[in-house]
């Protein structure tokens, strides 16, 4: 039986055995997380939330964001009927919290997305690649570390046409330095291992290194990065919205907060204006936080261990 169980394994190809054996990391990865309640729990937030931005055009029809259609009593207290209130142009705070949760969350995604390719790109390039190229990439990143991601980002939102892909834009594009510093140290640490020695030896090509070696042991913690990420990048959103950066057509947290400041909501004490969006903000922010916090402890040994 041992004997047919071993000329069953050798005769597996070497993808289905890569296959396997990523299929068996992630039973791991996710049985260390549900190990971990704090980022079970930001998990379930975070689905919660997520299901009911890609259900607020059922949940709440767009109609109900046109003020011409609407008769409700503007700068009305939370009642039965109205949970949250209205806003100054009677529209009900909690169609806007569920319309606003589609922009915030849509703006940190996919901003944290750009930044981690980027991220990750420069950052490999600038471990692998020695000489003058690698010099030059460090003395990039070095300069974006150095100037505030926020600053440079009010910058590009202010030049570009003001829109929700600007704001993407300009998060995606300033905030990837620190993912890169990060990626091209891991570089170095792997490329110095003894296996990619012996792709070296076996006369492995740059592109054979980076892609089946490097990469993916670089990914792990690319992904721990990116769930951490996002909830800077939600607030960054916020911050640009808050700002009048933002695209005023669309409404987001951050909008939301806006409003309230330039409608007076906090000193004519219109806490159901005020209140509603910045404590969405922080329970989204903390959920990426407790998660990957959670993530990185999983695939980091040594937190593990802790």
């Amino acid at each position: 039986m041992t004997g047919e169980t071993t000329s069953r394994t050798a005769l597996r190809s070497p993808r289905s055995v890569t296959r396997a054996r990523r299929i068996r990391r992630l039973r791991e990865v996710w049985d260390g997380l549900r190990a971990s309640r704090s980022g079970m729990v930001g998990l379930v937030v975070l689905a919660v939330v997520v299901a009911l931005a890609l259900l607020a055009p059922v949940i709440a029809p767009s109609r109900l964001l046109d003020v011409t259609q609407l008769d409700n009593p503007v700068n009305h207290a939370p009642t039965w009927a109205l949970p949250l209130g209205t806003d100054p142009s009677g529209r009900s705070v909690l169609v806007l919290l569920l319309w606003g949760s589609r922009v915030s969350l849509l703006v940190g995604v996919v901003a944290t997305v750009i930044s981690m390719v980027i991220g990750t790109v420069v950052g490999m390039a600038a471990g692998h690649f020695g000489g003058w190229g690698s010099a030059v990439l460090m003395r990039v990143i070095d300069f974006f570390l150095v100037l505030p991601s926020l600053v440079l980002a009010i910058v590009l939102s202010s030049v570009l046409q003001r829109g929700v892909w600007t704001v993407i834009i300009a998060i995606g594009v300033t905030s990837w330095a620190g993912t890169a510093r990060l990626v091209r140290s891991q570089t170095l640490t792997i490329e110095a291992r003894p296996y990619i020695e012996r792709a070296w030896a076996l006369g492995a090509g740059n592109r054979h290194v980076i892609g089946k070696h490097v990469l993916p042991a670089v990914m792990p913690l690319v992904m721990a990065n990116t769930t951490l990420t996002v909830g800077g990048a939600v607030i960054a959103e916020a911050t640009l919205s808050f700002l009048g950066l933002g695209d005023p057509t669309k409404p987001s947290w951050g909008t939301m907060l806006k409003q309230a400041m330039d409608s007076g909501a906090a000193t004519a004490g219109y806490w159901w204006f005020l209140l509603p969006p910045g404590v969405a903000i922080v329970i989204v922010v903390l959920s990426f936080t407790v998660v990957g916090r959670a993530f990185e402890a999983v695939i980091n040994p040594t937190l593990r261990s802790r």
